[in-house]
């Protein structure tokens, strides 16, 4: 009886208790934000798949790190996204960052010093290039691309509302 007892602590003891909490948490703390909003993709290869399971068949395997997603639905630790093509589909929820990036779309985007069409352009960035958001406000967002930041103007990104701050 003893050998039982002691083999059932080991089983269900603090250790396995302490897990089914933190995943509530996680998905708790989760839940609290609301679809839609902007992220990005964790790693450097990621599926999408037609529906929110591994059962589901693959549409897409994206081979680009930081390219910025928009979360449009939730599911258990799935994510439904949208790509800057409009492609939709849903992928497991740990390839999902809650980093920012953008995309320049449209033309290219020039990027300036500070905030606002009187300051100087430092950088110009093709259509396709990808960075990383800091800070938006007043219709511009700070725009790092590995290293070389300027501001540009939220209407040529993809990964931000135009009307969006982010402190």
């Amino acid at each position: 009886m003893m050998r039982r007892l002691a083999w059932a602590v080991a089983l269900f003891g603090v250790g396995g208790a302490a897990m089914p909490v933190q995943t509530t948490t996680a998905f708790a703390a989760e839940a609290k934000r609301k679809p839609p909003y902007f992220a990005s993709i964790a790693p450097t290869r990621a599926r999408m798949r037609s529906g929110p399971g591994r059962t589901y068949p693959s549409t897409w395997v994206y081979i680009r790190a930081d390219l910025p997603v928009k979360v449009v639905d939730l599911y258990k630790e799935w994510r439904k996204i949208e790509d800057p093509g409009g492609t939709s589909g849903w992928m497991l929820g740990t390839m999902v960052s809650d980093r920012r990036t953008a995309v320049v779309q449209g033309g290219i985007a020039e990027m300036r010093d500070k905030a606002g069409f009187g300051a100087k352009v430092v950088w110009r960035a093709e259509p396709g290039v990808i960075g990383r958001i800091s800070e938006c406000g007043s219709g511009w967002c700070r725009f790092d691309v590995k290293g070389q930041a300027g501001f540009v103007e939220a209407s040529h990104l993809w990964g931000v509302a135009s009307d969006e701050v982010i402190p």
